[in-house]
């Protein structure tokens, strides 16, 4: 774990990351990306998700092709840069609804079907990550599916590394765990975790 950035990052990095760059990540050109957001899709379960939850939805690339599949779908983000690009960009879907949220400072008060967390878990610090969780648990009945993406490569800013989110979730799906693990797939350079709550 590394020790030099213990705490969660803050809203202002990301403000900061989108005034330097409208898409800094190439979210919406990457080719990349652009085979995540296809294995991501590929790696859920059902065809169609009646509510859905997506942390962390930045310029809204993903969240456009996952509200294909879903009957509503909530998305936050914590930069207000990233959800006005999103809100565009998703302007003709009406089932998607854009918050700013900060997670797990705040999280709905609602139940979902499926709770996507992609390329966010390592921005927090472990005890974040955990009441993170505790709180998406919580928020899932019985039957519902989380699916975890991240990068993982170390990026040295950030508390966390992908390896660690993931390891950290698979660790409540054993035999007595609130989780059960589905399945998983690795890619060179991130991971995909699709969980269901037991």
């Amino acid at each position: 774990m590394n020790t030099n950035q213990p705490n969660t990052l803050d809203p202002n990095y990301f403000d900061d990351v989108y005034r330097a760059s409208t898409d800094p990540w190439a979210f919406a050109s990457s080719p990349y990306e652009r085979q995540k957001y296809a294995d991501t899709l590929a790696a859920l379960d059902r065809p169609r998700y009646e509510r859905t939850f997506e942390i962390g939805c930045s310029i809204g690339v993903l969240t456009a092709q996952l509200a294909q599949r879903c009957g509503r779908l909530l998305s936050v983000d914590v930069s207000e840069a990233a959800l006005a690009q999103a809100r565009e960009r998703c302007a003709s879907l009406p089932q998607v609804e854009l918050r700013k949220m900060q997670v797990p400072a705040e999280f709905p008060s609602e139940q979902f079907d499926l709770i996507l967390l992609s390329e966010v878990g390592y921005y927090w610090a472990p005890a974040d990550l955990a009441r993170a969780a505790d709180l998406m648990l919580a928020a899932l009945p019985t039957g519902a599916e989380l699916l975890l993406v991240h990068w993982t490569p170390v990026v040295p800013d950030y508390p966390q590394t992908g390896d660690e989110v993931h390891e950290f979730f698979l660790q409540k799906a054993g035999p007595a765990g609130q989780l059960k693990h589905l399945h998983g797939h690795r890619a060179e350079k991130y991971r995909l975790d699709l969980f269901e709550k037991a």
